[in-house]
């Protein structure tokens, strides 16, 4: 008999026997809670303001809603005096009867209920003020962001407590993107000093309540995989090409499954032959999977170019169960 998505998610999740390798988000229902669909602006390319005062543009077309922050709309115009610039959204007046009806809708021997958490501690910072100015802030006022970043993790863990009340998500899929394509946005001590304290703290929390942490960050983020594992963080979801993922495999020692490794942005291109996108999808599952724990995917979920990723899915769905059945456990 064979296996439920789920089933087969688990397998590889636990080192077992899969009857295929793929995308782990297949497995994956996501609710839409009402604190994220509260704040999803309308898709007509103007500028609307989350519950957190940050403006957001979200284009037709587009994929999904960006901030848009200037110096005049920023929430956070001064670190200095950020306590009296910033007011932290209440949790208490939404209505979760909806991401209920969804999440008991879902058949749980059959795929994974997740929580989409967005906005981590980094994104939201940088959210409330520009990237540019985050950063500098990161490095000249540490101890006013310790101060901020203290604030946003009570709210998500609050919010992660909530989720875990009304619905109980199987999964948090919990998003933070720490770096770029080439290097983490911050240098290495500055995020131990100043997040990893207080992600420990969100995924202690993730724990116990009795669910898995997957965390998205589709970037560079090797300098930093091994505290990742200290964190406790269990699905590293959004894993680019970029970084050593044989390397990584090694020095975690097997403790951080992780879902991507198909090299997107370099088969989601016009001009490409259909073997050179079946290549890419092949090298990731034979370069990735043997490691264990590893789900081959495109790390930011699909190909934008309807033909391409028509192509990868083809190759994904019959090399993966190929794969499986001539590289047994």
């Amino acid at each position: 008999m064979s296996m439920t998505l789920k089933e087969n998610a688990l397998a590889i999740y636990n080192g077992q026997q899969p009857d295929f390798y793929g995308d782990l988000m297949n497995a994956v229902e996501l609710i839409g809670d009402p604190v994220l669909m509260g704040d999803m602006p309308p898709q007509d390319g103007l500028e609307h303001a989350d519950s957190w005062g940050t403006v957001y543009v979200y284009k037709p077309g587009a994929p999904g809603p960006h901030p848009h922050v200037t110096p005049e709309n920023a929430v956070i115009k001064d670190i200095e005096n950020w306590e009296s610039q910033l007011k932290v959204p209440s949790l208490d007046q939404y209505d979760w009867s909806m991401a209920r009806a969804q999440a008991a809708a879902v058949d749980r021997n059959e795929k994974f209920v997740g929580f989409f958490c967005a906005g981590g501690l980094f994104e939201r910072s940088h959210h409330l003020m520009g990237m540019e100015n985050a950063l500098v802030n990161y490095m000249e006022y540490p101890e006013e962001m310790a101060a901020l970043l203290r604030v946003i993790a009570d709210y998500k863990i609050k919010l992660i407590r909530l989720a875990a009340e009304q619905f109980h998500p199987d999964i948090i899929f919990y998003h933070d993107d720490w770096g770029s394509k080439q290097n983490v946005f911050l240098p290495p001590s500055v995020w131990r000093k100043i997040i990893k304290p207080l992600q420990k703290e969100i995924a202690d929390t993730i724990h116990e309540c009795g669910m898995i942490y997957m965390h998205h960050a589709d970037c560079i983020c090797e300098p930093i995989v091994t505290d990742m594992v200290e964190i406790g963080v269990d699905i590293w979801q959004g894993v680019i090409a970029q970084n050593d993922i044989v390397k990584i495999q090694r020095v975690t020692d097997g403790k951080l499954a992780m879902v991507g490794g198909i090299d997107g942005p370099k088969v989601d291109i016009a001009n490409i032959t259909e073997e050179a996108i079946r290549s890419e999808v092949r090298r990731a599952i034979d370069t990735y999977c043997p490691g264990g724990r590893f789900y081959p995917s495109i790390p930011n979920g699909i190909c934008f170019l309807e033909w391409n990723n028509s192509i990868v899915m083809d190759e994904l769905a019959a090399y993966g169960r190929r794969y499986a059945l001539e590289h047994p456990i």
